[in-house]
């Protein structure tokens, strides 16, 4: 859901280190478990210096995510074997965009706790993506103008965006409730998360139906990063280890990680499943309700005496 969407002009600067935190959601159901953090990239765009992980991995040996946790690469369509008597024609190739296993991208990550003050997510925004073609048409649908674009999550206190290799914010429309952003063939792109609080949050993001730690499908309950207080979060592809990602590039369908490994069925759409930290969250919307608190909430005029 789409609380609010803004299309803004202009690009997002990116910092030269950034924090993100890989959270491990411990098998019982609490939260409270050890979480990766990741140093911004050391090389290309991001240059910074790399936090040293521990050598644990992500699982906890006893929880929900024993045996490793990281993104596997897609299977060479080589050692792929159908046998059937009589094979059904290859189905058409999908039109459109998904996301390619792109070149490996230094993005070291270490651990922090963090416990989330509810299962429910505090927002979960939805991002769709297209070729320049299949948006432009929805705009002209929709009777909406393609700009660069940040979504705005919850009540407005983080904005999601989605950049080039430049750190430019990509073009896009949003409407009654859903944006759409224009990828191009071939194109690198990142994942953008602005915090404007004080406080913590953790993200849970996936990609074309996958969860961008683990490559399984994605689930709100599977760990995420953690966005600091006024930090910001870039999530460069799916995770290879404690100290690479697979960049996300955009590409046909049917190159597709998803198509790839499980299926094409969610190709196209970006989530985010944010969570708020334990403890008391100063957001904008929190902090009008206190500014607006009636002292008086009873009072009324005198009432006549009984006649």
């Amino acid at each position: 859901m789409l609380d609010r969407v803004r299309a803004l002009p202009g690009s997002i600067a990116l910092p030269a280190l950034v924090s993100l935190v890989a959270a491990c959601g411990a098998g019982g159901g609490g939260w409270g478990g050890p979480q990766k953090q990741a140093a911004g990239p050391g090389q290309g765009a991001y240059p910074g210096t790399p936090v040293a992980g521990d050598s644990g991995g992500y699982g906890d040996a006893g929880g929900a995510y024993a045996g490793g946790g990281y993104v596997a690469p897609p299977a060479a369509t080589g050692q792929v074997t159908v046998v059937a008597p009589t094979p059904e024609p290859a189905p058409s190739e999908r039109p459109g965009l998904g996301t390619v296993w792109g070149e490996s991208v230094y993005a070291p990550v270490t651990t922090q706790p963090f416990q989330r003050a509810s299962t429910d997510p505090w927002a979960i925004v939805a991002l769709r993506y297209n070729d320049a073609e299949g948006v432009r048409a929805h705009a002209d649908y929709l009777g909406a103008q393609v700009a660069p674009l940040e979504v705005y999550a919850g009540d407005g206190s983080l904005g999601i965006s989605v950049v080039d290799a430049s750190g430019a914010m990509l073009p896009g429309i949003a409407t009654a409730g859903r944006a759409f952003v224009v990828g191009a063939d071939g194109d690198r792109y990142r994942l953008v998360v602005r915090n404007g609080t004080g406080a913590r949050f953790e993200v849970v993001t996936s990609v074309d139906g996958l969860d961008v730690i683990d490559g399984a499908p994605a689930d709100p309950a599977r760990r995420g990063y953690i966005l600091d207080p006024y930090g910001v979060l870039v999530i460069d592809g799916f995770r290879q280890s404690d100290d690479q990602v697979a960049a996300f590039r955009f590409g046909a369908v049917d190159d597709s990680y998803a198509a790839r490994t499980s299926g094409d069925r969610n190709v196209g759409v970006i989530g985010f499943a944010i969570f708020a930290e334990k403890g008391a969250v100063w957001t904008p919307a929190e902090l009008q309700r206190r500014d607006t608190a009636d002292p008086f909430p009873a009072r009324s005029y005198a009432a006549p005496p009984p006649s």
